[in-house]
């Protein structure tokens, strides 16, 4: 039934292990959730031989070592991988809060959709490296931070602040630096495949961006609603590059004052040395 396709479409992605599964169409738009029944807790989703999560990965090569067709086809491989664990973790969130607002949810569906497709480029450019994904180990990075998600007490908020507004916010910034490492080294077909993830990553920022907004506390800040919500370790240091970029942020829809807090927010390292 129709009213069923976006749920049924959401329990294949996290029931089923293989990609062909995960990134098969998924209903959008008005007319396909319909009633979306109670909530579904899943607490990892199903993968098929090859395509386990792993505890970790390499550390990832930097843009300047593009050159070399081997890291191209790790950063490759890492790129699809991230937007796969994106693909099944808005599922996840359209199967747990059933009961979000018709518009919120459709933009869910949508942003899943979008990351099939990302996934599809990523994986399209590795396979013309001769290169599959699964060839290393599948960090886990992003369903880590699921439990953290699925106990905070801000429900859906906590979940939009840590994809929408932590991880796809900082991949505004990951997009143009490896998009500029691709062009540099030649190979300009994965250049443009970073571009079109960063153009349609501002939408799904944005999204993430306005129901934040919407579901915050009356009179609370960009800034201060994010930080109650959004769980630990999550925070602002982690939603940046290594190269900001505060042009796309505003065309997301961020206020001046969450771009400047996430500019300055001390990475890591800083806060390290400022203790030593």
């Amino acid at each position: 039934m129709a009213e069923e396709a976006l749920r049924a479409a959401c329990l294949r992605i996290l029931r089923e292990g293989e990609l062909e599964a995960k990134l098969a169409p998924v209903p959008r738009g008005p007319g396909s959730d319909g009633t979306p029944g109670p909530p579904v807790e899943i607490a990892a989703p199903a993968r098929a031989r090859g395509l386990e999560l792993a505890s970790g990965a390499e550390r990832l090569p930097p843009p300047r070592a593009l050159g070399d067709a081997g890291a191209r086809a790790t950063c490759l491989a890492r790129f699809a991988h991230h937007e796969l664990q994106a693909v099944e973790l808005f599922a996840w969130a359209l199967l747990r809060w059933p009961d979000l607002p018709a518009p919120l949810r459709q933009g869910l569906a949508s942003t899943l959709s979008d990351e099939q497709q990302h996934c599809r480029l990523y994986l399209e450019r590795l396979h013309r490296l001769g290169a599959s994904l699964g060839d290393e180990p599948l960090s886990g990075y992003f369903w880590r931070h699921a439990p953290a998600i699925a106990s905070a007490p801000h429900g859906a908020r906590a979940f939009l602040c840590a994809m929408g507004l932590t991880f796809e916010q900082a991949n505004l910034d990951f997009t143009l630096l490896y998009r500029d490492g691709f062009r540099a080294a030649g190979d300009e077909a994965s250049a443009r495949v970073c571009e079109r993830v960063h153009a349609e990553e501002i939408a799904h920022v944005g999204l993430a961006a306005t129901w934040s907004r919407r579901l915050a506390p009356p009179g609370a800040s960009d800034v201060d609603a994010y930080r109650e919500a959004v769980p630990f370790p999550l925070g602002l240091a982690r939603a940046k590059g290594r190269r900001f970029d505060p042009a796309s942020r505003r065309r997301a829809g961020l206020s001046a004052e969450f771009v400047a807090a996430v500019r300055d927010a001390p990475s890591t390292q800083q806060t390290r040395r400022a203790r030593s």
